[in-house]
């Protein structure tokens, strides 16, 4: 298929992957087999496909086939197969080496779990790895990244913590800060507490205000009385802001919306990576994030599919999401 589609449309380039879902024509479908193709003519903008193995050397990872940075490099798109590439390793040196510099995409997924991935990368039909290009020249895209969480309880400043958990929160333990805010929450926000919680980490803890889209959000994955420590997803260190975080398909449709509308508009096409759970466990239907990006951006040409991770930019640093739309738009 790859190969036929460089055939028909003189494609410089193709990449694809398999997917629970995959969304298109102003549509998401999650069940049966689709396929959901996407192209577009850029005039002006360098297309340099890449191909990523990985070897392991001694007690370490190579990756090779990192395509060599040009000055004028504006953003990447990349698709991984989980099982075989260390992503959150890879996004964590890829801002080192070049902060600032966006890279969106997201992780294959398909019934079957490990081995059961494919990659599409130029007619050839891969096992495993990451595939993506990147775009150079004169490409006018931007970048938009929904969490889809809203806040509850106060921001607070971290005093006491060791690698990912959280042991004072404004000097207090944090399981007891935690409680606090869970008890002053109404009743239907106390349910979706329980069925499941999460930290906003702020990007900038020295910022006057915190709002939408500054802090990275990861899952509370436990909590002990005893102890008073509260687990997270993510390493926090003394001094950082954060507030813990409640998601619902309200708050994640109002977080799309509005980061959407921050953009200029219009865009003449977007890629969209949306998590496999959001689509119906989230929304009424799957079609929710394609007809938001369609809606806010006034792009006819919407396509993508549902990860099992997406990747994108948050305070100027790449991540790793879960339960999040990662939107790459062109103008």
């Amino acid at each position: 298929a790859g190969r036929r589609a460089m055939e028909l449309g003189g494609a410089g380039a193709t990449v694809g992957a398999t997917a629970s879902g995959v969304i298109g024509d102003g549509h998401g479908r999650e069940h049966g087999p689709a396929v959901s193709a996407w192209a577009a003519v850029l005039p002006g903008v360098r297309i340099t496909p890449y191909r990523l193995d990985v070897t392991r050397v001694g007690d370490s990872l190579h990756i090779g086939g990192l395509p060599q940075p040009v000055s004028d490099d504006r953003v990447a798109a990349m698709l991984v197969d989980p099982y075989t590439f260390p992503v959150a390793p890879f996004l964590e040196r890829g801002n080192a080496v070049a902060p600032g510099f966006p890279l969106v995409g997201g992780l294959a997924g398909a019934a079957g779990g490990a081995g059961a991935n494919r990659l599409f990368y130029n007619g050839e039909v891969l096992e495993g790895g990451g595939i993506g290009v990147v775009l150079g020249g004169e490409v006018a895209a931007r970048v938009v990244v929904s969490q889809g969480c809203r806040p509850i309880g106060p921001a607070m400043i971290v005093t006491r913590a060791e690698r990912n958990l959280l042991l004072e929160l404004a000097g207090s333990p944090a399981y007891t800060r935690l409680v606090e805010i869970v008890s002053a929450l109404a009743p239907p926000e106390q349910q979706l507490a329980a069925r499941g919680l999460h930290l906003g980490v702020a990007i900038d803890e020295y910022a006057d205000e915190h709002g939408r889209g500054d802090f990275l959000i990861r899952g509370v994955v436990g909590a002990d009385e005893e102890s008073g420590a509260v687990a997270v997803g993510e390493v926090v260190e003394v001094g950082q802001t954060v507030r813990f975080q409640v998601r619902d398909a309200a708050g994640a449709g109002e977080d799309l919306t509005e980061l959407l509308d921050g953009t200029a508009h219009p865009a003449r096409g977007a890629l969209l990576f949306s998590c496999n759970g959001r689509g119906t466990t989230m929304f009424p239907n799957a079609d929710h994030d394609v007809a938001a990006v369609k809606a806010a951006l006034g792009a006819s040409g919407v396509a993508g599919f549902f990860a099992a991770g997406e990747i994108g930019p948050v305070g100027g640093r790449n991540h790793l999401h879960g339960f999040t739309a990662s939107v790459l738009a062109f103008s």
